[in-house]
């Protein structure tokens, strides 16, 4: 195509090229070149295809004789006729000759044209691909009718048909029209992720992640290290093929994008008059045209392959940092939180993502910045040196701004982690800090990590509009410089020469745009990688430490021999010390102890997750796993049991009755069809450890391990035949052992049969006097009258710890009563906004920073840049000679002097307009974020209870980063590539006003095309929002239940399911980008028509047109298509990443609990004094179109007295504490404390005067002091003391930094029972005339029971009581007892009172657990 430029004909050029080289050549290759065998040559090509043409139609026609023709195949066959129609044209044009010797490159160039359009043409005509892939059945817009019913009438074509990108053909592929029938199937329906169909293998993550991984392995090798460069290294092998495909698309694109420069000084010259040759204008023209259309292509499939790679790349990442989450040691997580670990898998692996976007850019930038100097040499010769330099010049100026942007951004990053980590803790435990009144304390911790974090955003923002003034300014800096040398070295200036500078100016504006970005882009992504890398190399749990033996191969099912195990392997004193005992098939092996004696962690030794110092352990057969605090996932109850096994339903009945289940299934909603939320929300706590247990029996194992379960007797029964090893603290289930471990400081002190070990040491003693001494309490009479009844203690046959959560909503009363109203599950799916982002959204965005007074002004310097932008192009235009022999307008300092103050002024602009930006965009992110987490911090427990923290955490995360890296720029672009266009078009119709002609409709129709895309595009992108959080989910429960999962050896399902939903989230990303790309292709061939026929229009009317205006014409021109379609981009962009404001905005707008004080009504500083409970005629339900929980409760607390609760499941005890806090705001009647009705006081006041030990003892990352006094209100005296009465004052004296000392996430280097003495120090700390115990000593043995017993009554012997009992030994020392059921008071009174009544249901509760205790100790005694 440069060929076109020269000053010679094509002929010349040739015979030229023949005598310079005819001594090299023989006759033969003169011939060939010679003109008339290329005529020749073409004319017989044209032949070729005629002939296949004829052949062709006539074998059609006897083919179509059949009769029996549908209308389709009609219709296909009048489709090829249409081509054979345009071949024919093409065909024929060889006929067309002259004999002008000047006319011959015309020729040469048409003949090459027609010949590759027929060949294209017939490909398409021939082609009998009829499948919908191609979709030239349908027009441009594949808006056929008829088959988008067939699409609706289909489910299939969605989630279980193949993308048609996989089977389409070439030119379905070349003009994106496989996406059509999903764009058009998206105008008739919302699209849902059913309507999206699968991926190409080769995306799917099943198929990338294979090829990966063994890139991976065979580069590292399995001992070595994995670093970021063998990282990045095995990723980039994984897609080679799509990278080298897009280096040669963009090698393609930007040799393309060059030629209009090349051959504007050419066009100039032509324009006034200078032509070569005859028709030399139409030729420039088509040329422009044809680069265009190349460019287009190119540039498209360029884009839309880049954004392919980075999907796969998004997906493998993911991947793999899930399956190293599933093998990490308990060492390693110990040093990254699961924040820290969501955050590499989300933030980190979507850079690696955006990387593909850049990473041909390092050689593409040389590739640019060489073919732009190699044209601007052409025109302007040495001055090309002063360009170069000044290019170099803004290249090195970005580096320190470079490397100051890569380290706001790591510290921006760290600051971020923080928070995240905070924010998910916070989110895990916000029932306790709403019961504790802590929730504004936490918000404020938020808020001061969020400092820290705006702190780096504030710098990175700032640095980053500086980087943008450095580089819109950089072009005119280089051509003033470029300019200026050539007046220096005499150089003589012509209008053509300098437009085609200008235009190669504006090109070389990318990469020196892009630099900034691709520097900062490449820095990013190798922090990201640097992450993923170290935590990929982290260490794996070790498989020596277990040895499994075969199945069936031994006797012994668990044997450890001088075993030393240790959690920390560099801590001086192992965990578990000399550990040494044999357990054989079929035995029952119990192991007791006191808190903290290292009972779970033998049991997690024995499943392979405590690091081994030395010894050996054995195990024989498959294993089953109760943990301590349950880990239930978020999906079905029945998903949960089965856990991945297939429903055997008679087994599965069985399991269900030995767990008790079936009454918890009744008084659920829906059965075992009931969708749990996140970490078993709307299930109480005996019912997540029922769930646990049933899942464990399922599953049919050979060894079973349970972590303190409740009922042992009921599983004892089931697992006859099974080796059982259980930790427990109920003395009563020692008995039927056939091996008692007692450990103590992680020792096994005694070991043997109940009878052996009772006599022979002091430790299994203490255990066993502390039970006796409780079962003193109950007088020998009453144990006599032992009967079933009712409600022979459901509640503590299976021990049902009970926090009666919000979620059990929907019919806790048992069958009797119908659910009023719709049945819903708690769980729903995630709401998502349907339809267009309406201006609403936009207007609360822009205004949201100062009323939205900056906006204006951002817009006027955009508008003051463009004018000067435009005003010193056209001053170099006008101010230059179209030729030499030309006398010039000004002199050459003035012209000079006057392009650069217009230059500076336009840099200036710039440097106003990114200032602002920056000011308005980070201004609008801070007050989302505060009023977001203000909002969500608000909000009531029953949001949180039906909101999967994965919603909350990706708007706090992924939502907030787009508006504060992203929108406001995008916002932005959106204006400032309007105004762009706008000035373009204003130039355009400058020289020919005939533009509007094609201007106008090619726009309505570009308009047209993006109202038609955008529904489609708006519900993909919502889709991806949507379904990202799924993946962060499925992550997080994995991370927390990794040693559940392990024990069961289900790792393989999970890292499906993980593969699963990653699937699912890259298809709605996969099509979103294939539909920009559909689009961009339409609006580029739009855009490109309209510039052709400007070119034409002035070509064919030159008269009265200045070339030199005409030529800055057409340089603005060669912008259009790019500039047409980045306004289209920037518009469906700014649509799709609103949504996270939307979404933010959504978060909001949710309902607050009622005020937290009301300054009207404060209680004074000493209520409660006195303690008194009234209740009068309590009605609670949960949401208006539920039933009654409690159905009218009236009854008084004494004051100062201890008051117990017991009811079975759904009874409404929890219902009634959370009553109390207001946790649940009662439908009709009152709560009255010291006769002030608790509802017209404020929360706050209520809550911080009431103290509550709650079911899960929960502890936070930070220290003892902070968890123990998070308000800071006490002395480390007063802690200190709080300590010793909760006897955990020796534990923390040990610890090197005293009440310093760590807590981890979740507190996790310290055991259930300690935490549950922690929350009792809590309340001692409090001193609250009112305390609550929900069910608070179901972690502890039954010696820290009495011993948390003790000291409630010792220190709160004046307060007012009221305990949800747990143990029936808890309550009996009680002043009064209520017994619930169904939501109605069915007892109270005094247990003594109680328990002279035989026939009451207190007693037989009492005389059940009685004989339940004495069977264990019948020898004893």
């Amino acid at each position: 195509m440069h060929l076109f430029d020269s000053t010679n004909t094509a002929t010349a050029l040739l015979t030229n090229l023949l005598k310079s080289s005819s001594s090299l050549m023989d006759s033969a290759t003169y011939f060939l070149l010679k003109p008339i065998f290329l005529r020749g040559f073409a004319a017989s090509l044209h032949f070729v295809l005629l002939l296949a043409l004829f052949v062709s139609f006539v074998f059609k026609k006897l083919r179509v004789g059949d009769g029996d023709q549908g209308s389709k195949e009609r219709f296909s066959n009048n489709k090829r006729f249409l081509f054979y129609k345009q071949t024919l044209f093409c065909s024929l044009d060889f006929l067309v000759y002259h004999k002008h010797g000047s006319f011959e490159i015309q020729y040469l160039v048409s003949d090459l044209v027609s010949v590759f359009t027929a060949f294209f043409l017939c490909y398409v005509g021939f082609s009998r691909n009829e499948c919908q892939d191609t979709l030239l059945e349908q027009p441009l817009l594949n808006g056929d009718s008829s088959s988008i019913n067939g699409l609706e009438s289909s489910k299939s074509r969605g989630g279980d048909s193949l993308t048609p990108y996989a089977n389409a053909g070439l030119f379905s592929i070349l003009t994106f029209s496989w996406m059509g029938s999903l764009i058009a199937f998206g105008n008739k329906k919302t699209l849902d992720l059913e309507d999206v169909p699968q991926l190409h293998s080769v995306d799917s993550v099943a198929g990338a992640f294979s090829v990966f991984k063994n890139k991976l392995e065979s580069d590292s090798g399995a001992a070595s290290r994995v670093t970021a460069f063998k990282l990045l290294k095995a990723l980039l092998l994984s897609a080679w093929k799509e990278i080298l495909l897009t280096a040669l698309l963009a090698i393609i694109y930007t040799s393309a994008s060059y030629v209009g420069p090349y051959l504007i000084d050419s066009f100039v010259q032509c324009l006034d008059g200078r032509g070569e040759y005859k028709n030399q204008g139409y030729i420039l023209a088509s040329t422009f045209f044809v680069a265009k259309v190349v460019e287009c292509l190119s540039q498209r499939h360029w884009f839309f392959r880049l954004q392919q790679i980075g999907i796969r790349l998004r997906a493998v990442a993911t991947t793999m940092i899930y399956n190293k989450a599933l093998t990490l040691s308990s060492q390693s997580k110990q040093g990254q939180t699961s924040g820290e670990i969501i955050n590499i898998m989300t933030v980190d692996a979507e850079r690696i993502s955006d990387f593909s976007w850049y990473m041909h850019d390092p050689w593409l930038l040389i590739l640019q910045v060489g073919l732009a100097l190699l044209i601007l040499y052409k025109n302007l010769g040495l001055a090309t040196v002063s360009t170069f330099v000044a290019t170099i010049v803004v290249m090195l100026l970005n580096y320190p701004l470079g490397r100051l942007q890569e380290h706001f951004q790591e510290k921006l990053m760290e600051s971020k982690d923080k928070r995240m980590k905070a924010t998910s803790e916070i989110l895990r435990n916000m029932r306790i800090l709403k019961l504790q009144g802590w929730e504004m304390k936490f918000l404020s911790k938020i808020l001061d990590l969020r400092q820290v974090e705006t702190g780096w955003l504030k710098k990175y923002v700032y640095n980053s509009a500086m980087i943008s003034f450095v580089f819109w300014g950089a072009p005119s800096f280089v051509a003033v410089a470029t300019f200026g040398t050539c007046m220096l070295i005499g150089i003589p200036l012509e209008s053509g020469k300098i437009l085609s500078a200008l235009a190669t100016f504006r090109i070389l504006q990318d990469p020196i745009y892009g630099l900034p970005d691709m520097v900062s882009m490449i820095v990013q992504t190798k922090v990201s990688l640097d992450r993923i890398a170290s935590f990929i190399s982290l260490d794996d749990l070790k498989n020596d430490v277990l040895e499994k033996l075969p199945k069936g191969s031994s006797d012994t099912a668990v044997e450890i021999v001088d075993g030393n195990f240790s959690w920390d392997v560099s801590s001086p004193s192992a965990t578990l010390k000399n550990i040494n005992f044999q357990v054989f098939h079929g035995m029952r092996v119990a192991v007791c102890g006191t808190v903290g004696s290292g009972k779970s962690s033998l049991l997690s030794c024995i499943l392979g997750e405590v690091p081994q110092i030395s010894g050996t352990l054995k195990i024989c057969g498959t294993k089953a796993y109760v943990a301590q605090s349950p880990w239930i996932q978020s999906g079905k109850i029945e998903e949960n049991i089965l856990f991945g096994k297939v429903m055997d339903r008679e087994r599965y009945e069985r399991v269900l009755e030995a767990c008790s289940l079936k009454k918890d299934l009744e008084i659920l909603s829906f059965g075992d069809q009931t969708v749990i939320g996140e970490r078993g929300i709307n299930l109480s706590g005996g019912q997540k450890q029922r769930i646990q247990i049933a899942r464990a029996l399922y599953q049919d194992a050979d060894i079973y391990l349970f972590d303190d379960p409740f009922s042992a007797e009921a599983l004892l029964g089931l697992l006859n035949s099974k080796t059982v090893i259980y930790v427990t603290h109920q003395v009563e289930f020692l008995p039927a052992a056939d091996l008692i471990l007692v450990m103590k400081d992680g020792r096994i002190t005694q070991a043997g049969k109940y009878d052996d070990i009772l006599n022979s040491g002091s430790d299994f003693m203490e255990l066993v006097g502390a039970h006796k001494a409780a079962l003193s309490a109950f007088d020998s009479k009453q144990a006599e009258s032992a009967s079933e009844n009712e409600i022979s203690g459901n509640e503590n046959k299976s021990g049902d710890r009970i926090l009666q959560k919000e979620g059990n909503k929907d019919s806790q009363n048992g069958k009797e009563h119908v659910v009023a109203g719709p049945k819903a599950q708690l769980i729903q799916e995630e709401e998502r906004e349907k339809g267009s982002v309406g201006f609403p959204i936009y207007w609360k965005f822009l205004t949201t920073a100062y009323g939205g007074a900056l906006v204006p002004f951002i817009l006027m310097a955009q508008i003051l840049f463009q004018i000067l932008q435009i005003g010193s192009n056209y001053w170099m235009a006008w101010a230059t000679p179209v030729s030499k022999d030309m006398k010039p307008v000004v002199s050459g300092y003035t012209l000079i002097m006057v392009y650069v103050c217009l230059a500076i002024g336009s840099s200036f602009c710039i440097l106003a307009r990114s200032t602002l930006l920056v000011i308005a965009g980070y201004k609008t992110a801070t007050l989302l974020f505060n009023k977001m987490h203000l909002c969500i911090f608000r909000a009531p427990m029953s949001f949180f209870d039906s909101t999967p923290s994965g919603r909350i955490l990706n708007r706090a995360s992924t939502d907030q980063s787009e508006v504060e890296t992203q929108i406001p720029y995008q916002v932005g672009a959106l204006a400032f590539s309007s105004i762009q266009l706008l000035g373009i078009i204003a130039v355009m119709s400058q020289v020919a006003w005939q533009v509007f002609i094609v201007f106008i409709p090619v726009i309505a129709a570009c308009i047209w095309y993006q109202r038609y895309y955008i529904p489609s595009a708006r519900e993909l992108s919502r889709l991806v929002g949507v379904y990202k959080a799924p993946v962060i989910q499925h992550f997080s429960e994995t991370i927390s239940g990794a040693a559940t999962i392990r024990s069961f050896d289900q790792q393989s399902r999970f890292q499906e399911t993980n593969m699963i939903v990653t699937d699912a989230y890259s298809r709605p990303k996969f099509h979103a980008v294939a539909a920009m790309e559909w689009l961009c292709f339409r609006l580029h061939m739009f855009s490109s028509i309209m510039f052709a026929f400007s070119l034409v229009f002035v070509v064919s009317f030159p008269k009265g047109i200045d070339p030199a205006i005409a030529g800055l014409a057409v340089t603005y021109g060669l912008n259009l298509n790019m500039l047409q379609a980045w306004v289209i981009r920037n518009l469906c962009n700014c649509e799709n990443k609103i949504i996270s404001v939307e979404r933010i905005l959504q978060y909001m707008s949710i309902p607050s609990e009622p005020p937290l004080i009301i300054e009207a009504s404060r209680p004074n500083r000493s209520w409660p004094s006195h303690g008194e409970v009234e209740i009068n005629n309590l009605q609670v339900r949960y949401a208006p179109h539920m039933p009654l929980v409690l159905r009218g409760l009236t009854c008084t607390f004494p004051g100062g007295m201890k008051t117990g609760i017991v009811g079975r499941t759904g009874s409404g005890k929890s219902t009634l504490i959370q009553t109390l806090f207001r946790i649940v705001e009662p439908a009709a009647g009152r709560i009255m404390i010291d006769d002030i009705d608790i509802s017209l006081i404020g929360l706050h006041d209520l809550r911080s005067r009431l103290s509550i030990i709650p079911q899960d003892p929960t502890m936070f990352e930070g220290t003892v002091r902070s968890n123990l006094d998070p308000l800071e209100e006490h002395t480390d005296e007063q802690i200190w003391e709080a300590l010793d009465k909760c006897q955990l004052g020796d534990e923390v004296r040990k610890k090197e930094r005293k009440l310093d000392s760590t807590v981890i996430e979740n507190g996790e280097n310290w055991s259930m029972g300690q935490r549950q003495l922690v929350c009792l120090g809590r309340v001692l700390l409090k001193k609250s005339k009112v305390l609550v115990l929900d069910e608070a000593t179901a972690s502890v043995d039954t010696s820290t029971d009495n011993l948390i017993q003790q000291t409630l009554r010792q220190h709160f012997s004046d307060c007012t009581v009221i305990t949800i009992a747990h143990r029936i030994t808890s309550v009996l020392d009680s002043d009064m007892v209520l017994l619930l059921s169904n939501g109605l008071i069915e007892e109270y009174d005094s247990p003594a009172r109680l328990l002279e009544n035989k026939s009451s249901s207190f007693a037989q509760l009492v005389a059940e657990y009685r004989v339940r205790s004495d069977t264990g100790f019948e020898r004893f005694n």
